[in-house]
């Protein structure tokens, strides 16, 4: 409210200023004073208006809106975050912009190498071992009578894996696992509950502190203004 003060006390000071001479000037005293005082009464009747948005003066009723109906603030700000900008369809938007971006450059070739196939390969063994087809196994020479297949074996598991996640069916699945809107709607609950949580924190005098550093700058040109349509007004006054 620093540069609402400013304007003000240059507005009110200018005014004073202006009455003075209109005293001592040799000419045009009524039509000087005239505009010096409707200009005062402009300027300080904006002031008290803007200061009675955010302050409580005794017997003036009205004044003190903002912090008396902070909770009405507090509802019109999560609609306004909630209704314009979080929305479970900006959400599943955005969700899925990014999907079909990420798979044009989603490259699952690094997570295909990482498998470890050799172990996949002695699961393999392991399993034939404990089966009913071990005993017969042993009397061929044991998991050595197998160690031919390993080569083929991986290289063909390798070759599996690379055509399943390039497969329709794959993709699908994928994009069901990434549903957008379940997504969306997940994330939209959870923003309200941050939401929820942070304007259940606020007090009358954070929600005047928040509108007046929003408004302020703007609300003292209306002191300005005041000053000057109410000059204006006391010389068609003296005219008239």
């Amino acid at each position: 409210m620093k540069k609402l003060f400013n304007k003000s006390f240059v507005t009110n000071f200018i005014s004073v200023v202006i009455i003075a001479i209109g005293y001592v000037s040799p000419v045009q005293q009524e039509l000087i004073k005239s505009i010096g005082f409707f200009a005062l009464s402009g300027a300080i009747t904006n002031w008290l208006a803007i200061y009675m948005l955010f302050e409580k003066v005794p017997l003036l009723y009205g004044s003190g809106v903002i912090p008396n109906r902070f909770e009405e603030f507090k509802f019109s700000i999560k609609q306004l975050m909630m209704v314009q900008f979080f929305t479970v369809e900006n959400i599943e938007q955005f969700i899925e912009t990014e999907e079909q971006q990420g798979s044009k450059v989603l490259d699952l070739e690094p997570m295909l190498q990482a498998v470890d196939y050799e172990r996949i390969y002695e699961g393999l063994v392991s399993s034939i071992m404990n089966s009913s087809f071990g005993g017969m196994l042993v009397m061929m020479g044991g998991e050595e009578a197998l160690a031919p297949l390993k080569e083929p074996f991986t290289e063909k598991m390798r070759h599996t894996l690379h055509e399943m996640v390039e497969s329709d069916r794959f993709k699908a699945a994928l994009q069901q696992g990434l549903d957008a809107n379940k997504i969306s709607e997940d994330i939209v609950g959870k923003i309200e509950t941050v939401i929820d949580k942070r304007l259940s924190e606020l007090t009358p005098q954070l929600v005047k502190e928040m509108v007046q550093l929003i408004i302020s700058e703007h609300l003292g040109w209306l002191v300005v203004w005041g000053g000057i349509f109410g000059g204006l007004m006391g010389a068609l006054f003296v005219f008239a």
